[in-house]
């Protein structure tokens, strides 16, 4: 029981696998999937030359697709082996605001990028949009894009590595904690994953709506199985939830994002705002957030006074240490 391969594959999830790449010993994930099937054509198509070069591409990369030699209607995905976006857990608000706008965008920039589908001639050019807008302006609606499914390139944070069944503890050696940095001053990238029930419509496509009640996200009100709707806007509620249910209901000092989110979650999917308006409205958010206020640690909701009054003074002071030196 205190062997490596003592901790098996779980069984609630039987169509993955994890590896390692021998060119350089990288952990990696395999994925079993149907030929026929969307996530197939989509995550490729992500993937492709030139998506996969665009440093707003937010969607998982796929380093290989493997035919099962066997069964010619499966197919197995090569994918890095990524953690949930909260592991290791986050620590300032700068890591909220990060992640928050690595899944809906980037920074306002100059460089002229191809033309989003919800764009227009009153929104600026920007350079590097980044996470839903890329999928949005690519045909490319996630439609399941909840907790379990955003997920954080964490290598960086794990120096000598991480086991992908247990990935508190070393992958060698599972009775030893894997050591851990701090999420303070080391940057990460975000991931979509999962592209089950994703739809992808052509650029001169018309009719860009859709049915089914598929999802792990249950609280979209417009799900129907016979009345089309928007997944776009799918999209912005399911990410809405997610901001609401991972940052606003657990810290205390993110409220900053608390109007946008109310916004991603209007139940009238045509009042909801598009992608690119999401993106302008937190970048107006991101502006007015002071360099002191995103170095500061999270604050939990559920923490005593007495216990933020001593954290805060530690975080103070670690702030003004940083700043010096």
């Amino acid at each position: 029981m205190d062997t490596e391969d003592y901790l098996a594959t779980d069984p609630m999830i039987p169509n993955l696998m994890d590896a390692r790449r021998l060119s350089d010993n990288k952990l990696v994930q395999f994925k079993r999937v149907r030929r026929t099937s969307p996530e197939l054509e989509i995550a490729t198509y992500l993937s492709s030359a030139e998506l996969r070069n665009d440093p707003r591409n937010h969607s998982v990369p796929i380093w290989d697709v493997l035919d099962d030699p066997q069964d010619d209607t499966i197919s197995y995905l090569v994918m890095p082996l990524l953690r949930y976006l909260d592991s290791p857990p986050f620590e300032t608000v700068e890591n909220v605001l990060d992640c928050c706008e690595q899944l809906i965008e980037v920074r306002l920039g100059t460089t002229h990028c191809s033309p989003c589908a919800y764009a227009s001639s009153a929104h600026p050019p920007y350079a590097m949009l980044q996470g839903m807008v890329f999928l949005h302006e690519h045909g490319v609606a996630h439609r399941d894009c909840a907790y379990k499914n955003l997920l954080v390139d964490a290598d960086a944070l794990y120096p000598r590595g991480f086991h992908p069944m247990r990935p508190d503890v070393l992958p060698d050696e599972v009775t030893v904690d894997a050591p851990v940095l701090s999420r303070r001053n080391i940057p990460v990238k975000y991931y979509y994953i999962d592209f089950g029930i994703s739809s992808r419509f052509e650029p001169d496509q018309p009719d860009r709506l859709v049915t089914g009640t598929d999802g792990m996200e249950r609280l979209v009100p417009e799900l129907s199985k016979d009345v089309p709707y928007d997944p776009f806007k799918v999209d912005i509620f399911i990410l809405g939830c997610m901001f609401y249910e991972t940052f606003l209901e657990k810290y205390t000092n993110v409220d900053m994002i608390a109007p946008l989110v109310s916004a991603m979650v209007v139940p009238d999917p045509k009042e909801r705002p598009s992608a690119v308006s999401v993106l302008t409205k937190f970048q107006g958010i991101r502006r007015g957030v002071t360099p002191l206020q995103a170095s500061w640690r999270l604050r939990p909701r559920s923490e005593p006074l007495v216990l933020t009054a001593v954290l805060d003074t530690v975080s103070l002071v670690r702030t003004a240490f940083n700043s010096v030196f």
